[in-house]
């Protein structure tokens, strides 16, 4: 007879390092003791889609890849961005494969230093990454665009998305001076069937065409808002749900007369929400909120500034009907002080998905970006694409004082890593321009760090100015995932095999 021993634990930390998208717990370390007998292991797989681009023949977009320098990860590893469908010629068959031939537009060399790719024009596809090893634990992919005139001109920006199977939107739009698309990208051998909601200011909006939409394998599908509905609506809230398989989804604005950003998916329905990041010379914040069913939700609108949290005159509370999308006009309401904006429920309250449409600029020369609700920092988060000027840090920490420490990494062309770390007081935000690295040349990359204290939410900023149009776009930074938890079990269970 052989005896082989079989550890509960080993399996559930294996499970759990690969995957990187939940945390495990056991019996034995659920209730109060879980946090204290949970350990942390670097994920050791992950996976990012971005989407197509532009549909301009003037768009120059550039993808800047990272992986934080993380402990305790494997020595070896690979990270790679291609075409999520690239068409070659089958030599068996003469037919197109279009899971073949796919030629890496970025491929990292080493954490800690970002790798950088470009494209331009329409036709650049979406791009599905995968990274294992030492370069999964907080990979990051940041793709921008430079649309230099015509509709949708400015900076677009996006931090590639890991797939998953729902994904919310509020703050989409059918109206006439907009044209909003779905991105779907579907990284899988096998066939994905979606399905896209969409609830405007009068509860749902129907759609005969919006239901088991069918991404195939390694591919991507922009879906035109316009053609699941013919109704105009100012504001939407676009929900995204997947029947089989898994996708990445993002909504791309190319606006008439304000240019257009990529609206990332918000944070899951919560009672209380954070927006980060509104910057100081905002013109006009627009927030879109929506609750799912059958309960309203009524919310207390404050704005975290730079000497503390305030109530908006005229916008003190919010209430959102079940089922509806309410909008409101916020105006200029960081009045010259960047800030972020906090919802939090007056008494019972529904969960709800929020986002805001920020707009930069005055008459002809105005471009918007979009913030949507997100997840706190937590242990890290990391951003990408940054340069010597035009990226600004915002810092927030709505219910305590905290200390975080922001780490510019080495250049993709060469520099210094260098770390700073800022105390942000409670109820505030706080806008920093990030370190640079010292003798920078290129891109680097910011991770932002939870020393002590209460929760903190941060976004990023890019500007960049073209022919007077102050070009601008703004990325939240939730928790980055490099880690997951993995409780220690009391005991291995073991088993007898013959």
């Amino acid at each position: 007879m052989k005896r082989t021993t079989l550890s509960l634990f080993a399996g559930t930390a294996a499970l759990a390092a690969v995957t990187g998208f939940a945390t495990l717990t056991t019996p034995a370390a659920s209730g109060a003791d879980t946090a204290a007998t949970a350990a942390r292991l670097p994920v050791e797989r992950s996976s990012l889609l971005c989407p197509s681009p532009s549909i301009s023949d003037l768009a120059e977009t550039s993808y800047t890849s990272y992986t934080p320098v993380t402990d305790g990860t494997a020595g070896s590893g690979t990270a790679t961005l291609a075409s999520a469908t690239t068409e070659t010629d089958d030599a068996t068959t003469g037919k197109k494969d279009a899971k073949k031939g796919s030629k890496p537009v970025v491929t990292p060399k080493a954490p800690g230093t970002p790798a950088v790719g470009d494209a331009s024009g329409a036709d650049t596809p979406a791009l599905v990454g995968t990274a294992d090893g030492k370069f999964a634990p907080g990979w990051t992919v940041q793709e921008t665009t430079e649309i230099a005139a015509g509709d949708g001109r400015g900076l677009q920006g996006v931090a590639c998305t890991a797939p998953d199977t729902e994904f919310w939107f509020p703050g989409a739009s059918t109206s006439a001076d907009r044209t909003d698309y779905v991105h779907l990208t579907n990284p899988d051998d096998s066939a994905a069937v979606v399905d896209i909601d969409l609830y405007g200011k009068d509860g749902t909006v129907k759609s005969a065409v919006g239901e088991g939409i069918t991404v195939p394998g390694h591919s991507s599908e922009p879906i035109l808002l316009s053609t699941l509905t013919d109704e105009k609506q100012t504001d939407l809230t676009v929900h995204v749900t997947v029947r089989s398989g898994r996708v990445g989804a993002a909504v791309q604005d190319v606006d008439d007369n304000l240019g257009g950003d990529w609206l990332q998916a918000a944070a899951d329905p919560a009672g209380s929400l954070v927006m980060p990041g509104i910057p100081k010379d905002a013109t006009s914040v627009r927030l879109v909120a929506f609750t799912n069913g059958d309960a309203d939700a009524d919310l207390k609108v404050r704005l975290a500034s730079a000497s503390g949290a305030i109530t908006p005159a005229g916008h003190e509370t919010l209430h959102v009907k079940a089922g509806m999308t309410t909008a409101v006009d916020l105006g200029d309401v960081t009045r010259g002080e960047a800030g972020s904006l906090l919802l939090t429920p007056t008494g019972q309250s529904a969960p709800v998905v929020a986002a805001l449409r920020v707009t930069r600029g005055k008459g002809d020369q105005k471009e918007t970006a979009f913030i949507p609700a997100t997840a706190e920092v937590g242990a890290r988060a990391t951003a990408a694409d940054n340069s010597s000027k035009g990226s600004t840090l915002s810092l927030t920490a709505p219910d305590a004082a905290a200390r975080v420490r922001v780490t510019a990494s080495a250049g993709s062309g060469g520099g210094t890593a260098v770390s700073k770390t800022y105390s942000v007081r409670a109820g505030t935000t706080q806008d920093v321009v990030p370190p640079v690295p010292s003798g920078l040349k290129g891109t680097y990359a910011l991770t932002v760090e939870t020393v002590s204290g209460g929760k903190v939410y941060a976004a990023r900023t890019l500007a960049a100015t073209e022919g007077g149009v102050p070009g601008f776009t703004i990325q939240t930074l939730p928790d980055d995932r490099g880690t997951v938890a993995v409780p220690e079990a009391d005991e291995d269970l073991s088993v007898l095999q013959k």
